[in-house]
């Protein structure tokens, strides 16, 4: 009966990378046509009162003193899909930022280190100088050849990795889903707080606009938290974390399928040493 929960949850996991990476695909295509921290706004908004019927009794049950804690790491994650919001709407490579994104797992033993003294463990050394490469073969192209994207892309893994941190700190005791949703709501009050504090190009809801911003915030957003949810519940931490790796590579296989991007051998071989990097990391600290 055990196995038959760990595979089923597994297979909830594995579709909700598949959503994580239809959800890169969907939010470039509607930020293409709507201002992104009106779209972050109304996404994740959205997002949290369609999960809130499942977590109602979970949430009442918190204290002010978690639910303030979570507003604290929801603002934390606000901020780190604003800025990405920003490298996706600049950006000519998913495939390429989604690789850098995934660099918070990596980042965040640091962080820790900086933040509470927590040193890394000898996994994160060893893999470490690993991803630099990786990031090294994204962005050195014809010499020394930075893009903007990439350099949000990096500051928005930063800001995930810390909120990856003290995340890990505020939900003991709480519902996954509760945290979520709070988080998610957090997310969308304070992204139209900032869409409506500045200045915001005019848009146009078209159908295009309507199907692809259901297919991010519902599909992508709301479906894909409620499958990890589950999925983690039910899954060893090593291999939910494995399984999670699989984010950019459909991300990637998506970007050149439906966007059609196009991906240069050095940035494909950088991608890949990325995702080695990730992979060593969590094998490695299982042999602690």
């Amino acid at each position: 009966m055990m196995n038959v929960k760990s595979m089923r949850g597994e297979l909830y996991l594995l579709f909700a990378t598949l959503l994580a990476g239809v959800g890169w695909i969907a939010s470039k295509l509607v930020v293409l046509e709507m201002p992104g921290p009106v779209f972050i706004g109304v996404r994740f908004f959205v997002a949290s009162l369609i999960l809130l019927p499942f977590c109602i009794h979970h949430i009442r049950q918190l204290s002010i003193k978690q639910i303030l804690s979570l507003c604290g790491v929801g603002l934390l994650l606000s901020a780190s899909l604003q800025v990405w919001v920003f490298a996706v709407s600049v950006t000519e490579s998913l495939s390429e930022g989604a690789f850098i994104m995934s660099l918070a797992m990596i980042i965040a033993p640091f962080v820790s280190w900086i933040l509470f003294r927590v040193k890394p463990n000898r996994a994160f050394w060893l893999s470490f100088p690993i991803a630099i490469i990786g990031m090294l073969l994204l962005t050195l192209g014809n010499g020394w050849n930075v893009e903007q994207s990439q350099i949000y892309f990096l500051l928005a893994s930063m800001l995930l990795s810390i909120h990856f941190v003290m995340n890990k700190r505020v939900i003991t005791n709480i519902k996954p889903i509760a945290s979520i949703c709070i988080q998610l709501f957090v997310v969308g009050v304070s992204g139209l707080a900032f869409a409506s504090m500045t200045t915001q190009p005019e848009f146009e809801i078209t159908k295009t606009l309507v199907f692809w911003f259901i297919v991010s915030a519902v599909v992508a957003t709301s479906i894909r938290y409620l499958l990890q949810t589950v999925g983690q519940h039910s899954v060893n931490m090593e291999v939910a974390a494995l399984i999670m790796i699989l984010e950019p590579v459909w991300t990637l296989l998506l970007s050149v399928g439906v966007l059609g991007e196009s991906v240069e051998t050095q940035k494909l071989l950088g991608g890949t040493v990325i995702i080695a990097s990730l992979f060593c990391y969590i094998k490695w600290s299982r042999r602690k």
